[in-house]
Parts: C-alpha cells; structure tokens; sequence
C-alpha cells in the first residue's frame, strides 16, 4: 500500500480525512484514491479533545477497523508523535507500519503548558532521521509526510521560517511536507519551488481552487477535520426541525 500510496503523489489528488471505518468506507465508494485519518475528529467522535488528548490505545482501535474495511491506503495523522522520545515515537510508527498503514503525519510542533510551539527545526529533523533510519533497519516503509506548523501558528516570518525548515526536513528523509493554513498564492508557490518533496496542504477559507492548487504545483489536499465538523453542526437545525414539525418527517425530506 505504501508504494501505491506514494505513486499517488506524482499528480495530485484529493484525500479525505475519516474518523471512523464508515466514513472511510463511503470515502473508498466515492473513488477517493487513499484516506486519511484526522486525528482531531477521531479525537473529538470519542469525547476527548485534539492534541493528543486521546489515549493512542483508543485510536489504535480505529484505525484498525478502518484498515479492516478498506482496501484503499490509510495514513495516520499521528500528531506529535505519541510520545516522548526518539524510540518511544517510532514504536507507535512501527506498529502502525506493521498493522498496513501506508503513511503517517508527523507535526513539528509541540504543546507545552496547555500552549502549542514550534520545535527545534534542527531537532525536528533528528527525529525524522531516527525514524527513518529505524524504518530501514526493520525492513519497513512508511510514507512520512511532515506537518510544518508554520503558518498554523502564524508564526513571525512564517514564510521564511518555513523555507529554512524544508530543506532540513527533505535531508532528514521526510517523504512529503504539510503546510496547514497555508494559502497566499505567492507563499505556495515559494514552498513547492523550495524542494522535490510533494506538498501538501488542507482546506481553510480562502485556498485557492483545485485547478490553480494544481498548477502552483501542489500534490496533495486534505480535508482536516472540516466535513467532520459540517456534518455535525448539522445536527441541531435537524433536530430542531424535527421538534418543530412535531414528527420525523425532516429525517427523510
């Protein structure tokens, strides 16, 4: 799946973020090419808050059933890491690659004191390098896509901060690089120049069209948790119709 799964960022192509095995399924019905998971969604379908805020044993059990009822690639977005160290982080990368998954996300970011920042590029990258290092040594291939949070966090200088950062993370051996909140034109087109790596970035208001995304040169685009968050929202006007029309006739208008 990993081989299939960087075969499709020659060109680009949409990837849907699911947070159970049905959302993933209706993903597959609908041709998307690969899925991912968005950790915040699954987080919050559990209760819990995103920033790894849920126990990595809960999300095992997702994605495991979500690599059960698919027969498309699945990438996890594995946040920061789920743990603490070097060796701590690529035993959940292993057993991820280990279950079948194709892909990961790794964010550069960390939270300290309920307040999220930017890590040590350098360090970062050690990190990366460890991983993939440890990946080689094992026999194991997983795609790498590095989540830069750059323009996330509205850094200062984010655009320069983030062509500093890419090069190290490409040297490192990351496989593709995530540049969430990321949508001036100018700025994306800066970042792809910047390294072979794919890019890939996420749906925000504002982003360019699919068409211009294309032709900046970008591979990769993901939904993040916003379906997840329509489709719920959803809910309270649905349910008020229903109180309304005293029946449940709005569940099948």
């Amino acid at each position: 799946m990993t081989v299939r799964f960087k075969q499709l960022h020659q060109s680009f192509f949409i990837l849907p973020n699911a947070w159970n095995p049905k959302s993933a399924l209706r993903f597959q019905q609908e041709n998307f090419p690969a899925v991912a998971t968005s950790s915040a969604a699954v987080a919050n379908s559990l209760g819990y808050e995103d920033g790894e805020a849920m126990p990595f044993d809960n999300y095992l059990f997702i994605i495991r059933r979500i690599l059960a009822t698919v027969q498309i690639p699945v990438t996890v977005d594995l946040e920061m890491g789920y743990g603490n160290t070097h060796e701590a982080i690529y035993a959940n990368v292993r057993q991820l690659a280990e279950l079948g998954v194709a892909g990961i996300n790794i964010e550069d970011s960390t939270i300290q004191s309920n307040e999220r920042k930017l890590q040590n590029a350098h360090q970062f990258a050690e990190r990366i390098a460890f991983i993939k290092g440890k990946l080689a040594n094992d026999h194991l291939d997983v795609f790498i896509n590095v989540r830069c949070d750059t323009y996330l966090l509205n850094v200062a200088n984010k655009q320069a901060e983030t062509l500093a950062r890419i090069p190290l993370y490409e040297a490192a051996g990351a496989n593709g690089i995530f540049l969430p909140c990321i949508s001036a034109e100018a700025d994306i087109a800066e970042a792809v120049n910047r390294t072979t790596l794919p890019i890939n970035v996420m749906c925000i208001p504002g982003l360019p069209d699919f068409k211009t995304l294309q032709s900046l040169g970008v591979k990769r685009v993901s939904m993040g948790p916003f379906l997840f968050n329509r489709l719920y929202d959803g809910i309270p006007a649905l349910t008020q119709s229903i109180t309304t029309a005293n029946d449940f006739s709005p569940l099948f208008a």
